[in-house]
């Protein structure tokens, strides 16, 4: 079943969340132990971030450094290979721009295809951490939208090269993402809509929103977007607070505000524990609203909060 039908699925408001694939050498416990928290929730789907490369400094010894580039999160696909065959879970990895070329998302395309992986999330992705602004990877593309259109013509059975594919495999589908309080690199909230609005013209099944904590700025986001003639689910993305640095840290990262009702209960908070059960609260009554008022799927960033969603999920489901 694909991921859309699963969102459309009435019987109950559809349980989802992402994970990140392990620090290069780590192994996958941590991973799969995290699945084994949330697996009795009956996670519809699970999402898998891609990583770009990025440069780190050596020390040689002696004053000198060497400057390398290294992908600290490396293996998106084998990861949504191993939790599709050990948990029989549909994956969504994540497709990026940043930091590839066309041939090596073509080359990413192919071996989803030939595992039989055909959902997933296309994003622009992050700049390097080096950059001021994004740049693209050689002939890599610049934008979710021209991502989308390489898939489209891969989809149609030709290479990036125009030439054709003999054997065409399974055909993709696609979710993208979406910006309740409007990307940070958008000129307005009508140019981010519009930019939602060619990718769902190219194909876009559903879109999944940055984390927030104000659900009316969900539902506001909802509304225009239904007013602009984007019918698709708009997935609400959540995670709650765990840690007492996120209070600047996610409002920086993430452009999203935090309510003044959260912010006033989060800073009486002196530990990290305390402002762990704030969230966890938060998070819960901000779960229910958005079921009751129709979301299509709950979806949860779980980095640094697994225990927290899994409390949150005991309470939901």
């Amino acid at each position: 079943m694909k991921v859309i039908d699963l969102i459309n699925d009435k019987q109950r408001t559809p349980f989802s969340f992402e994970v990140l694939p392990p620090l290069k050498g780590t192994g996958t416990s941590q991973l799969f132990n995290t699945i084994d928290r949330l697996k009795e929730y009956n996670p519809r789907y699970i999402n898998i971030t891609t990583h770009r490369s990025e440069y780190v400094y050596k020390d040689l010894g002696g004053g000198l450094m060497q400057r390398q580039r290294v992908r600290r999160r490396p293996g998106t696909i084998a990861i949504a290979a191993a939790i599709q065959q050990q948990y029989g879970i549909p994956v969504v990895p994540h497709i990026v721009c940043s930091g590839h070329t066309r041939e090596d998302l073509e080359y990413m395309l192919l071996d989803l295809q030939f595992l039989g992986i055909s959902d997933l999330l296309v994003l622009r992705g992050d700049k390097a951490k080096e950059e001021s602004m994004f740049k693209p990877t050689g002939d890599g593309p610049s934008h979710a939208i021209e991502l989308i259109e390489q898939i489209n013509e891969f989809n149609k059975g030709r290479f990036f090269d125009g030439s054709d594919i003999k054997c065409p495999g399974e055909k993709f589908t696609f979710g993208v993402a979406c910006y309740p309080e409007k990307h940070e690199e958008a000129a307005n909230m009508e140019s981010d809509l519009a930019i939602l609005k060619e990718k769902v013209r190219l194909g876009a099944e559903y879109a999944v929103t940055q984390l927030f904590y104000d659900n009316e700025k969900y539902f506001s986001f909802v509304e225009r977007a239904r007013k602009a003639g984007i019918d698709i689910p708009i997935v609400p993305g959540i995670k709650p607070l765990t840690k007492l640095n996120q209070l600047s840290i996610i409002p920086k990262v993430f452009h999203c505000d935090l309510p003044e009702d959260l912010y006033r209960e989060a800073v009486k908070c002196k530990c990290d524990e305390e402002i762990k059960q704030v969230g966890m609260e938060w998070a819960v009554e901000q779960c229910k609203e958005l079921i009751a008022k129709g979301a299509p799927n709950l979806h949860f960033y779980t980095m640094s909060a697994v225990d927290s969603i899994g409390q949150i999920a005991k309470q939901i489901y």
